[in-house]
């Protein structure tokens, strides 16, 4: 992938987001890890088959959807180098998720700035898994911002290193990774050997890119406020909260936006009327307030801006 491929696929993404009516190769292979899912059980009968099935099924899927989208590209460029190139380019577009985020979090953000609590907690829950149905205001806010940080990682950021490193094939199969850690990556009973290799996996693609991130989200607190002293509080903030987390890379990211907004993320979420109780992340005393949706965002965008730079920089000098 070229500079410029890799800046025309960001453009898209800015433009075009992720509208549904679109067949995004994210639901597809959502749509075939829940079919595997399904029948895989009739099959496995006993904890290991289970396992042995799961670790097939994390190697097989982003083994496949490269394969697929390697002979997809080449088959296309084998019509004409142009048209090659158009599909490389698609294909690089539907990996990113940096304007999807961005609207859902706007979402959340107009239903709270019109008072409409309801309407707030329902455009939240279509971005986090935690029981939302009750949630009051701070904790609409604190689930919104965690989740601009953890998805600034693994929708932004990590894509954009593997289209450096690989093309649309090697970031459309971290893509498939993510997917499968988000579907059967749970530790709980159902997918507890089943969603192991997953799990693991997904943690291995996720280590670098989430570090990245919470250094970029450091920098872009700066960059995107102008007070510069949000730096150095976000950067104390990820280096000594960053390990506070279940997921080895999803705290990074999240205490480094702590830090650079002021405020405690973590806590106790419910979790089909279970209460999940995580360590606290950063030193804010502050109640968290629609505003600080507001300043997440601007910091994310400076986030990505600052990742597609660097992106952009490392293929046009090698």
């Amino acid at each position: 992938m070229t500079g410029g491929d890799l800046l025309l696929a960001a453009a898209l993404d800015a433009a075009v987001g992720d509208p549904r009516w679109f067949p995004h190769p994210v639901r597809g292979m959502g749509v075939v890890i829940a079919w595997f899912d399904d029948r895989i059980r009739n099959l496995c009968r006993t904890d290991q088959a289970l396992r042995i099935a799961g670790i097939c099924l994390a190697i097989g899927l982003p083994a496949g959807v490269y394969a697929a989208a390697t002979f997809v590209i080449a088959r296309a460029a084998s019509f004409s180098p142009v048209l090659g190139q158009a599909v490389g380019i698609g294909l690089a577009y539907t990996t990113l998720a940096g304007r999807d985020l961005f609207d859902h979090v706007q979402a959340v953000s107009r239903e709270l700035e019109r008072g409409n609590l309801a309407g707030a907690r329902e455009a939240v829950a279509m971005i986090v898994g935690r029981d939302s149905a009750t949630l009051a205001e701070p904790e609409i806010v604190r689930a919104t911002v965690e989740t601009i940080a953890e998805s600034s990682s693994d929708g932004i950021i990590a894509p954009l290193v593997y289209l450096t490193l690989g093309g649309a094939p090697l970031a459309l199969a971290y893509k498939a990774i993510n997917t499968l850690d988000s579907m059967v990556g749970h530790r709980d009973a159902r997918y507890e050997y089943f969603g192991w290799a997953s799990a693991r996996l997904d943690d291995v693609m996720n280590w670098i890119p989430a570090r990245l991130t919470g250094s970029f989200i450091a920098l872009a607190a700066g960059l995107a406020t102008g007070q510069w002293h949000r730096v150095r509080a976000s950067w104390y903030i990820l280096h000594r909260d960053g390990d506070k987390h279940a997921s080895p890379n999803s705290g990074r990211p999240e205490a480094a936006m702590a830090g650079a907004l002021g405020v405690q993320l973590g806590g106790r979420n419910y979790y089909d009327g279970v209460p999940h109780d995580r360590l606290l992340i950063g030193d804010g005393t502050v109640t968290l307030t629609p505003a600080h949706i507001a300043q997440a965002t601007r910091i994310m965008v400076a986030t990505w801006g600052l990742g597609l730079f660097l992106a952009l920089l490392s293929l046009w000098v090698s």
